[in-house]
């Protein structure tokens, strides 16, 4: 099967940013289905687990779809984008209780509300990595590159670490474990570099 003929799957977490997702796919020249039904997840070659919103909100619709098995056993490359990530921790810390919500637990690493610092929150806008790991999703990416943010909850530096970045502290830009990686900035729309990223996770 050539690169282009792959089968590659939006998951539909019931989330906005959906078909912007599916548009930075096509824009590379690649097809892409956004859905919700388990078996073409799992035929999948490629999954992207997208997302924008609140981690309660999405793991409720993820439990509803009857989707957290599903997910929790791919075996195939899993690219999860700022909420998407978020999903593959274990848990997320939300709201004023600071009751920690249970996720996916694809990637052993908690998701805390960001030290910024004083600085506003979300952290919204570009912002450039400190550091960058090898790892094939972020071939051709350095220190220094800036990429898209829109969150106020992060995972910290950890041996799942990838790639970093610093607002009021140091947090977790990328991490990955096995199949899984997750960027908590936005590729799809990170320009250039962002296509880039999505480029190499789909030719791994």
């Amino acid at each position: 099967m050539s690169v282009k003929d792959q089968r590659i799957v939006i998951v539909d977490t019931g989330c906005a940013n959906l078909s912007s997702v599916q548009f930075a796919v096509s824009k590379l020249g690649y097809d892409a289905k956004i859905t919700d039904d388990i078996a073409t997840i799992e035929r999948a070659d490629k999954v992207i687990l997208p997302g924008v919103g609140s981690a309660k909100h999405a793991m409720d619709n993820i439990r509803t779809k009857g989707l957290i098995s599903t997910l929790q056993r791919l075996t195939q490359p899993t690219l999860g984008f700022c909420l998407g990530m978020q999903l593959m921790a274990s848990s997320s810390v939300e709201g004023a209780s600071n009751e920690p919500i249970e996720c996916l637990g694809m990637i052993p690493t908690e998701i805390k509300p960001l030290a910024s610092e004083g600085l506003r929150l979300p952290h919204m806008g570009w912002n450039t990595l400190t550091s960058v790991s090898k790892h094939p999703v972020l071939a051709g990416i350095t220190a220094e590159d800036y990429f898209y943010f829109v969150h106020s909850f992060a995972a910290p530096i950890s041996e799942f670490t990838v790639a970093s970045c610093f607002y009021g502290s140091a947090f977790s830009a990328a991490i990955a474990k096995d199949n899984f990686i997750g960027c908590q900035f936005h590729p799809e729309r990170s320009s250039k570099l962002g296509s880039k990223i999505i480029q190499n996770f789909i030719e791994i």
